[in-house]
């Protein structure tokens, strides 16, 4: 009569003992054993593919198992996050000339993935021209911001110039803020911290600059008037 070896009876248990039968599976062990196989794959495929760029992923993807979708997936998802992060704190530190076919790609999508500051301008015009030196300036000073420049009527025909200088400035493929005509920067008496704070309103930049250097230099005129100016003669001197 036939007997399952695997049965738990005292007879099978004396035939192991003697080695007459192999010892009895061990469902706990084979878990064990089951679970330390799969972290070995997934540290051999971590080792395998944590070093790849995009590129060689793709180049590899007919290579991979059906087992290893998803370590590919995950590590396709973290070399894009980390493109994406790259891109954001992408260096520029000068301003960039464009032209009016390059407005659509280098000011608005752009702004998809980071700051713009377009400055509309025209040669001829000295605050335009000073102001182009202050954002040349503050382009090095922060150059994780994009600083654009373009003659006003290359993107917008007919852009009157009464309106410049004019500063328009993107995020998300929208104008967050924008400064329209030379009253609304000073005048000539325009300082590079007074642009600096004008710009760091919109949030483009994060300026350390603790208050409005416009205000400072209001305030110190208004002392300096209110102490130069005659005291009051009592009427009876008069």
């Amino acid at each position: 009569m036939w007997k399952d070896p695997n049965a738990d009876t005292e007879w099978n248990d004396i035939l192991r003992k003697k080695g007459i039968l192999p010892p009895k599976d061990d469902p706990e062990k084979e878990h064990e054993t089951l679970e330390d196989e799969i972290i070995q794959n997934q540290q051999s495929v971590v080792k395998r593919y944590e070093d790849m760029t995009l590129d060689e992923l793709e180049e590899n993807e007919d290579e991979f198992g059906e087992e290893d979708e998803r370590a590919i997936e995950m590590y396709r998802q973290q070399r894009i996050a980390e493109w994406k992060a790259k891109q954001m704190k992408k260096v520029f530190g000068e301003v960039l000339e464009i032209s009016g076919s390059e407005y659509v790609q280098e000011v608005t999508k752009a702004s998809e993935e980071l700051w713009v500051i377009l400055h509309l301008y025209k040669q001829g015009i000295p605050i335009c021209a000073l102001i182009n030196r202050h954002l040349s300036e503050l382009a090095k000073k922060f150059p994780e911001t994009k600083f654009i420049r373009a003659i006003s009527t290359t993107c917008i025909p007919n852009y009157p110039d009464r309106n410049l200088p004019t500063i328009f400035i993107y995020r998300d493929g929208d104008i967050k803020a924008q400064f329209v005509g030379p009253l609304v920067f000073g005048g000539m008496n325009l300082t590079k911290d007074e642009l600096e704070w004008k710009l760091s309103c919109s949030g483009a930049i994060k300026t350390e600059l603790e208050e409005n250097p416009r205000q400072q230099i209001e305030d110190k005129m208004m002392s300096s008037i209110r102490t130069s100016a005659p005291k009051d003669i009592d009427s009876e001197e008069d």
